[in-house]
């Protein structure tokens, strides 16, 4: 098995390498990784301890976050944070709170000895779904202490299939898995791997988030105490689903922050919907704003505030490439809906058990849900069931401290 896993990270970087000749992403993923060894070069840990994070995203970088601020608020020590994919180091590459940031090399015993030599961490963390296998194995030579975060399992992984023993080797590697959900240590237990849950870190981000919201005072001119709607992250197959519900709607406001803000994708949405719909980025020049109906928010960054105006969240990705964030809508006390592809979420799951969330299939289902939730006052409920998940940060450093 690690000769086909050796072969197969190989094959997937050449693939990339070749990729990169016409795709940006991916030549982002190359040059960066071109810069990791240079980057590293100017790596002093100043006789301090260093903590080494490792993130595949943007996502796994912010269930990360809570801890990384917590070790460095407790101790004088490094951070060095590396990051597999663009969309998480090209967003926080200047993160105030790493004194290292950096694509982590390809996976190789060579470049494995070479980083962990030169950066010499007291403690790895890993998180959620990152097993690289050279770079375990070598930690585990050098007694480095190291750590799953927020780790989820699902028993079509390797590590569950017969021809899995070399993966199940690499969970050996690490001192302690800490999960986000029961149904996961209990996969582990059939494989003899010990694990411990303590729930996912990215509630405690969100809730933290949630206190220093930023309000704006034109969007509530927009909204002018009415019954809102935030639309957030939505893709082409969600606006299938939503729009033609949306242009229903007679009373209530409606905030679409869609996933992808290229102008035509911008203006497929204006003409889709059959209302007077108001851009984000000419609002403070409009005179009567509250006279709109839809604001479309066409620059990133301020999604998350934006859902302390909302009434009723949909959360766009579970009817295209993967569910999006819906611990932000709720960190405000509001209610979520969203498509049927959720399988690989467990706060899915949470919310739908606690009744907070709503899975749709179709528009039919989409207006339904939606109306009854308008009719609710839900705050209460999902704001405790929100306080009810905080506290993973704490139980993970008092396990390792």
């Amino acid at each position: 098995m690690k000769i086909f896993y050796e072969v197969g990270t190989s094959f997937y970087f050449l693939m990339v390498r070749i990729a990169s000749l016409w795709n940006s992403k991916a030549k982002l993923f190359v040059q960066g990784r071109n810069d990791s060894w240079n980057i590293l070069k100017g790596f002093n840990a100043e006789g301090k301890e260093v903590f080494w994070f490792h993130c595949a995203s943007l996502g796994e970088f912010e269930q990360a976050r809570p801890l990384i601020e917590k070790l460095k608020d407790a101790n004088d020590c490094k951070i060095v944070i590396t990051f597999f994919s663009p969309s998480g180091y090209e967003i926080r590459k200047k993160y105030d709170r790493a004194d290292s940031i950096l694509y982590l090399p390809r996976d190789s015993v060579k470049n494995a000895k070479k980083f962990l030599n030169i950066v010499n961490p007291s403690k790895i963390f890993f998180i959620k779904y990152e097993f690289w296998a050279n770079y375990l194995v070598e930690a585990n030579k050098k007694l480095i202490p190291t750590y799953l975060v927020s780790g989820v399992f699902r028993k079509n992984q390797v590590f569950f299939k017969w021809y899995g023993g070399f993966m199940r080797e690499i969970l050996n590697s690490f001192d302690t898995l800490f999960l986000q959900d029961e149904n996961s240590k209990i996969l582990l237990n059939g494989i003899n791997i010990s694990s411990v849950v303590t729930g996912d870190t990215r509630y405690d981000r969100v809730m933290q988030n949630a206190e220093k919201v930023k309000r704006f005072p034109v969007i509530e001119k927009f909204i002018d105490n009415s019954k809102t709607l935030v639309v957030g992250s939505c893709w082409i197959e969600d606006e299938s689903i939503v729009f033609p519900i949306l242009n229903e709607l007679t009373t209530e406001k409606i905030i679409i922050a869609p996933h992808e803000i290229d102008e035509s994708h911008l203006l497929n949405i204006e003409k889709s919907l059959q209302k007077k719909v108001l851009r984000y980025s000419v609002i403070e020049s409009t005179e009567n704003v509250n006279d709109y109906e839809v604001l479309l928010i066409d620059n990133i960054g301020i999604l998350m505030h934006l859902y302390q105006y909302a009434d009723v969240a949909y959360i766009g990705g579970a009817f295209a490439k993967g569910l999006h964030n819906i611990l932000e809508p709720a960190s405000f006390g509001v209610p979520v809906i969203f498509g049927n592809k959720y399988s690989k979420f467990p706060e899915a799951y949470q919310f739908i058990d606690a009744k907070i969330g709503f899975s749709i299939n179709d528009s039919n289902e989409f207006s339904k849900v939606y109306s009854k939730l308008l009719s609710k006052n839900m705050t209460n409920k999902v704001s405790q069931f929100m306080n009810s998940q905080k506290g993973a940060s704490e139980k993970i450093m008092s396990e390792i401290f």
